[in-house]
């Protein structure tokens, strides 16, 4: 059964961990995923203060989103399934409960940036790429940027 719920300030390392797998699934090199990994630890403070859900199933937590908000925007900042699970649908369910959270809190409009192999499922949520920027992650390199209106 599948379950999502809001994440536990304990639980840093562990979604850490699922964000790592995720984007090593798509098949980087060490350079690039210890660069990812330093930059894209999950804090106890981040999931303090940022809306930050789990996705379970059987109790085994198998994914989880991340929204950063200002008062410019609101960004999806962390979206990531462990790789066993990627292609199952998911993903979807994930994101639906997102799409949902946002619509219930006001928010119109989600900015993000992807893995250029990602771009087909966000797409097919219904997100528009806008263009591109650098990656923070791996010097000369763009990543694709994206809006999802909820």
């Amino acid at each position: 059964m599948v379950n999502i719920r809001k994440a536990d300030a304990s639980e840093s390392q562990l979604l850490t961990d699922i964000a790592v797998r995720s984007e090593a699934y798509w098949g980087y090199g060490e350079d690039f995923m210890d660069n990812f990994r330093m930059l894209y630890k999950v804090t106890e403070e981040m999931i303090d203060s940022q809306p930050t859900f789990i996705m379970e199933e059987d109790g085994v937590v198998i994914g989880f989103y991340n929204l950063l908000s200002s008062d410019r925007e609101t960004s999806l900042e962390y979206f990531y399934i462990e790789p066993g699970y990627i292609g199952k649908g998911y993903g979807k369910l994930l994101w639906q409960h997102m799409a949902d959270y946002c619509k219930n809190q006001g928010i119109r409009e989600i900015a993000f940036v992807t893995s250029p192999q990602a771009v087909g499922f966000y797409t097919r949520m219904g997100a528009v790429q806008t263009g591109e920027t650098d990656s923070i992650v791996l010097t000369k390199r763009k990543i694709p940027k994206l809006i999802y209106k909820i």
